[in-house]
């Protein structure tokens, strides 16, 4: 029996999905990628363990490669930057012709490289598509993040039925305690 990912929140894209392998429980800063079976857990949410082992060097390259993403959504900078080419420097895309007709297929120096490589290159598409949508939780003791797809891109919390729900709920005591 597989165990379940134990996460508040699943279903980000890639790149956000390896940051939010780290999250706030009681207070208390919990990482899934501590050893390989939370690798080999992260893997298979992303639908990636058929393809990926999860051993050591996996597991180190990539946490390499969310060390990467995350310094680079907390300041966008020359040294961010050149954190994620580090880690996109060892996949490529090769085109491709098949049956069905064009296509693209990842390539890696090393297949450890392929799960960090396939966050960052989200990440690019991310950054590609919509940046300003690429949001941290609002709430103080969060430190998930989520791609906003909302229509009028006005989220802020990675889960109303976490953190938008505390916030609420703390304004309201606040305002009870005043009054």
């Amino acid at each position: 029996m597989t165990a379940a990912d134990p996460r508040p929140l699943l279903g980000e894209p890639v790149s956000l999905d390896l940051l939010n392998t780290r999250w706030m429980h009681d207070g208390e800063l919990q990482d899934l990628l501590e050893d390989t079976g939370g690798l080999e857990i992260w893997l298979r949410t992303n639908g990636l363990a058929d393809r990926f082992a999860a051993d050591a060097a996996t597991l180190e390259n990539t946490l390499v490669a969310r060390d990467a993403l995350a310094a680079l959504v907390d300041r966008t900078d020359a040294q961010a930057a050149a954190g994620v080419d580090a880690v996109l420097a060892h996949g490529r895309i090769r085109a491709t012709l098949t049956d069905e007709g064009p296509g693209e297929e990842a390539e890696f120096t090393d297949p450890a490289w392929g799960p960090g490589w396939i966050a960052a290159r989200g990440h690019l598409d991310l950054l590609s598509t919509a940046p300003d949508r690429i949001r941290a939780c609002a709430h103080d003791a969060c430190v998930l993040h989520f791609f906003d797809t909302s229509r009028n891109g006005t989220r802020r919390w990675c889960s109303m039925a976490l953190c938008g729900n505390r916030a609420k709920a703390s304004r309201h005591y606040a305002r009870t305690r005043e009054g």
